[in-house]
């Protein structure tokens, strides 16, 4: 069992987890119990080999608690979230169902242009000319991004992101290490998504852009793009031959979800909840535009999508 902040990662835990009062015990095969607040904790990752009870899925779900459900790699598969209260969820609903095409588009180009502009930072490390075509690929983003230029940015930075002499693609059911360690780190960030979206009184199956039918979280998988280029950082720091089994790999991982987003020190949960409110915002009409936050690492300025 690893934790971290407010993620309680029990994806390799062998034992059980039992409620009791204010808090949940984590009880493995081996070894002494340990109880954990749940005011302390944000998201609990469940593996395939920990019993758990219906009081112990309230007692989470009561505390605004979102619990992801992984596979036997421990990669996220599934989720339990919380239908929190938010003083406006109904009037905010219908604007969200309502929300005329062309801001739709907008919101979505605006999202585009950071994620482009935040895997251009992360490339830089590694290739700065096919940086450089990012940034220029970024600035032609237009509304609705109708020349797809969030999948040719995509073409360029998976190519080149662990190397020119690396054949690597993209692919969310392979096995090899590096797409493993990415579903591992977009299933957490994930969980922050469903956080911070229906804690905004958002519908998470409204995206602005994802239409997936059998899709839940398509308003989420909109909302996380910009971020995920900072998991990707971490991610390009991990050994090749590494293993989700390695339980540093998946501390790092976990971390890389929770890493100051700014230079003011917000973390990048707390800027992904303020995204999801100003979202609620704009499809409100109190907002006239999405203004996007673009990944640029921890330390240096950070310029909003424009």
């Amino acid at each position: 069992m690893d934790t971290a902040w407010r993620i309680l990662d029990c994806s390799s835990l062998t034992g059980s987890i039992r409620s009791a009062r204010g808090a949940i015990e984590i009880r493995p095969e081996e070894g002494a119990f340990q109880s954990v607040p749940v005011a302390d904790v944000a998201v609990v990752l469940l593996g395939t080999r920990v019993s758990i009870s219906t009081a112990v899925m309230h007692r989470l779900l009561d505390a605004d608690v979102v619990v992801m459900f992984c596979d036997w790699r421990g990669v996220p598969e599934g989720a339990a979230y919380p239908w929190r209260a938010h003083t406006r969820v109904g009037a905010r609903q219908r604007a969200q169902a309502e929300l005329s095409l062309p801001r739709q588009k907008n919101a979505w180009g605006r999202l585009v242009r950071a994620k482009v502009l935040g895997q251009a930072h992360v490339l830089s490390t590694v290739d700065k000319s096919t940086a450089l075509r990012l940034r220029n690929l970024a600035k032609s983003v237009h509304s609705g991004d109708p020349e797809n230029v969030e999948g040719q940015a995509a073409r360029l930075y998976w190519a080149r992101l662990f190397g020119p002499d690396q054949s690597f693609l993209r692919l969310p059911e392979s096995e090899d290490p590096w797409n493993t360690y990415l579903n591992y780190g977009y299933g957490v960030l994930r969980a922050h998504g469903v956080r911070a979206v229906v804690g905004a009184g958002l519908n998470p199956t409204l995206g602005l852009f994802h239409r997936g039918r059998s899709n839940y979280f398509n308003l989420v998988d909109d909302l996380i793009e910009p971020f995920r280029p900072a998991v990707d950082a971490t991610v390009l720091t991990l050994p090749a031959e590494g293993s989700l089994a390695d339980r540093s790999v998946k501390q790092r991982l976990v971390q890389a979800v929770l890493q100051p987003f700014n230079a003011g020190g917000d973390t990048l949960p707390t800027v992904l909840e303020r995204l999801a409110q100003h979202l609620g915002q704009y499809v409100e009409g109190d907002r006239k535009r999405l203004d996007v936050p673009q990944w640029t690492g921890p330390h240096r300025d950070r310029d909003n999508g424009r």
